[in-house]
């Protein structure tokens, strides 16, 4: 039997998401789950619940609500509590005005009638409208996710997703599924709605969502561009739980296949269509490219090189002399310090004797290497993004020469999006380091091209170096080959500062597992103490930079690389360590998630996706904002926060974009930027570069790996941690391959 209880919550004992423990005003404990909005906004109001009293071991007599009322005026609470931009003076006014009903109907359909109101001024009404829109269907969507155990963050993200959306509820209900496309809601969080909401397990839509999902994370998350059907069913059983019904993919499969959304190949393979096209296109261009020829440039190349400053050795000489031979397509491919861009240079002004600079165009992904592209060579350069955008409403890239670098980065979708782009006039010059990680996201472009010979390759291995105690190069090259480098020895450019484990080895047959974790624990913190020792000696230089408004260099001084996320030397942790170094004091900060976002801290952007934002320069001048794709890995310098909009601004020099965003974003969005993973810095380039080395981190460690950590150093690359560590780390080759759809064709 319900029975009803009247009080006013006095304390909150205990909460996790939507749940709560907590206590009236008259002593009695109360325990359930609220949805409507975080705990702490109903701490001191005044509640109905329904429910019946029940022992609680910790807590004693407890009554366990099944409902929930606040009882003052319910408006009056969500607006002043949730809806953004309304005070309580304001709230109170409206209501005493219009009343409940009139002002609900005004909020939903007149928003406008409320400029009249003193106090509310156009951006203000943007941001009641805003967050009444999301306030709305977050209580709908409440009402109906409440049977269903769907925690408060769940909600929150759900609801503001589908904020713009028709009839969420109806078309949750229909297929539960179609929550799987938004960021961070995977098939298995889907899948457990689903069926708690009594989808059957043999469901279509839950078979198809889950070969998506299954193909997704092999594709996009391991790199593949295609899978064995074998292996594509084997995921689909431990994902679904099923044996025997392989009938059910086959089914799926054969309707994927018929609507074109998926590809069966030869071989029993299987690949996304967007993929399978993007590399077939490849695949094609790039074959009917070395086919053509441009009838060449110099007739004599040798007085032509002679003329210039740079001296090329054979292995360069030969690549400029295939372009002038004729060569509509070239790939150069060449390892640190074996001087990509003296060829670069010296094939450009080869083809500067006909094409007028401005039918040059040279690119890369990241804004860094695209700068570095145009310092090094004289030509204009941009981001491959920005180019896209650029020449959006355009069939191709007004130019008569393209030179793409950094091309190991590339992954196919992005890769086939540019060369589509790029006239079959044109001749195109791809320019990449193979022996440096693969791409993020799908395909392997660089290497695949390299192992087909699909067009004419030329491969600098020479390597060039200025100086006796210049090592940078060598070391990375030893690593490559998967030699253990002479790192002991002292270079100008190169240090290991050694923090090791006395007689690890006879230790690890001794200690229990517990003292073994401590050891190396220890053993962490004392590297940990070696990095900040360093940042130490770094710190004055840093702030100078940022004194003098040098954004670009403060960012790309000095930089913690490591290979993982977790643990006392992952990027997390030494972020809050580093934080503290860098940005001690700040005028202003957010805090987020267990960590805080400061007034002048690094960031980096951790997804691809659309912002608000502006070019610097029209945000000075208070211009509009538009809507520009930002990248995961760009980096920025947070400028600006606005606690009154509850919205943070960073500035993204090598891009030249500021982009705001909400407090809510900022977990999902943003993270610090002092300590970074060894994938977000592939393209980068920095000043001083510390990377730790240990045995925690050995589950990462390959040649590949090590070696685009320490070519990310300019000036000096500090390593700092186990030699046994890096030793083992120098022979371990990288033994991922991918499955690609090129290498299928």
């Amino acid at each position: 039997m319900s029975e009803t209880l009247i009080g006013q919550i006095d304390k909150i004992l205990f909460e996790d998401d939507a749940f709560f423990i907590a206590v009236l005003k008259s002593g009695e404990k109360v325990s359930g789950s609220y949805h409507e909005s975080e705990i702490k906004h109903i701490k001191g109001s005044a509640i109905t619940l329904g429910g019946y009293w029940e022992e609680h071991k910790k807590y004693g007599k407890t009554f366990k609500f099944e409902s929930i009322k606040v009882n003052q005026n319910q408006l009056f609470f969500f607006l002043n509590k949730i809806v953004k931009g309304f005070t309580k003076k304001l709230s109170a006014e409206l209501i005493e005005h219009f009343g409940n009903e009139k002002l609900i109907d005004i909020l939903d359909n007149d928003i406008e009638k409320l400029l009249e109101f003193k106090g509310i001024k156009e951006k203000r009404l943007k941001k009641i409208q805003t967050s009444w829109k999301k306030f709305r269907s977050m209580r709908k969507l409440g009402e109906f996710l409440s049977p269903y155990d769907v925690s408060q963050a769940l909600l929150t993200t759900i609801a503001t997703a589908m904020k713009d959306v028709d009839e969420p509820c109806t078309k949750i209900k229909d297929n539960p599924y179609i929550l799987t496309s938004i960021n961070s809601i995977g098939f298995k969080r889907a899948d457990e709605l689903a069926l708690k909401m009594g989808v059957e397990p043999e469901n279509d839509n839950r078979i198809s969502s889950a070969m998506d999902y299954v193909l997704m994370n092999y594709c996009e998350q391991q790199g593949n561009s295609c899978v064995a059907k074998e292996i594509l069913f084997k995921e689909l059983n431990e994902l679904l739980a099923f044996v025997d019904k392989e009938y059910l993919y086959e089914a799926a499969l054969v309707e994927r296949v018929a609507e074109q959304s998926i590809v069966l190949m030869k071989n029993n393979r299987v690949s996304p269509a967007r993929l399978y096209d993007s590399e077939k296109f490849l695949y094609d261009n790039f074959k009917e490219r070395a086919k053509k020829d441009s009838g060449g440039f110099v007739k004599n190349l040798d007085e032509f090189l002679a003329d210039k400053e740079l001296k090329l050795g054979e292995q360069q000489k030969e690549a400029v002399a295939k372009i002038n031979n004729g060569a509509s397509i070239l790939f150069l491919v060449g390892y640190a310090g074996t001087g990509k861009s003296t060829t670069s240079k010296t094939i450009l002004d080869l083809l500067n004797t006909r094409y007028d600079n401005k039918e040059i165009m040279t690119c890369a992904l990241s804004g860094i290497a695209s700068q570095r592209i145009a310092d090094t060579t004289g030509y204009e350069s941009a981001t491959i993004q920005s180019l896209l955008v650029k020449f959006e409403e355009k069939d191709h890239f007004p130019f008569s020469v393209v030179l793409i670098d950094e091309a190991s980065m590339i992954n196919s979708s992005l890769f086939a999006r540019l060369v589509r782009k790029i006239s079959n006039k044109a001749v195109l010059i791809v320019v990449g380091d193979d022996a440096q990680l693969p791409p993020i996201g799908a395909g392997n472009v660089l290497s695949d091209v390299l192992t087909l010979e699909l067009a004419p390759t030329v491969k600098l291995t020479k390597i060039y170096r200025q100086s006796e105690e210049q090592a940078i190069t060598l070391i990375a090259n030893d690593i490559r080959k998967g030699a253990v480098p002479e790192y002991r020895s002292k270079y100008d450019d190169f240090e290991f500062i050694e923090v090791n484990i006395q007689n690890y080895y006879s230790l690890k047959n001794q200690l229990s597992q517990q003292e073994l974790h401590d050891l190396r624990e220890n053993n962490a913190t004392q590297i940990v103490t070696q990095i900040v020792h360093k940042v130490v000696d770094s710190i004055e230089k840093a702030r100078l930079r940022l004194k003098n408004k040098e954004i670009k260099e403060y960012l790309n001084y000095f930089q913690v690389i490591t290979p993982m996320k977790g643990g006392t030397l992952g990027s997390n942790n030494l972020n809050k360590v580093l934080q503290e170094y860098f940005n001690p004091n700040p005028k202003k900060c957010v805090k987020k998630g267990g960590g805080e976002f400061r007034l002048m801290d690094k960031v980096v952007h951790t997804k691809n996706e659309n912002m608000t934002s502006w070019s610097s320069d029209g945000f000075k001048d208070g211009d509009d904002s538009n809507q520009r794709r930002i990248f995961n890995g760009m980096s920025g310098l947070l400028f600006k926060i606005d606690e009154d909009e509850e919205q943070v601004f960073v500035f993204y020099p090598n891009e030249d974009v500021v982009v705001v965003y909400d407090y809510e974003e900022l977990k999902s969005h943003l993270m610090l930027s002092y300590a970074l993973t060894i994938h977000k810095v592939q393209g980068m380039e920095y000043d001083i570069v510390v990377i730790p080395m240990s045995f925690s981190h050995y589950i990462m460690h390959n040649t590949k790996l090590i070696y685009t950590a320490v070519t990310r150093a300019k000036h000096k690359c500090i390593l700092i941690g186990e030699s046994g560590a890096f030793e083992s780390a120098c022979k371990k080759f990288d033994v991922t391959k991918r499955d690609t759809v090129l290498l299928e064709l």
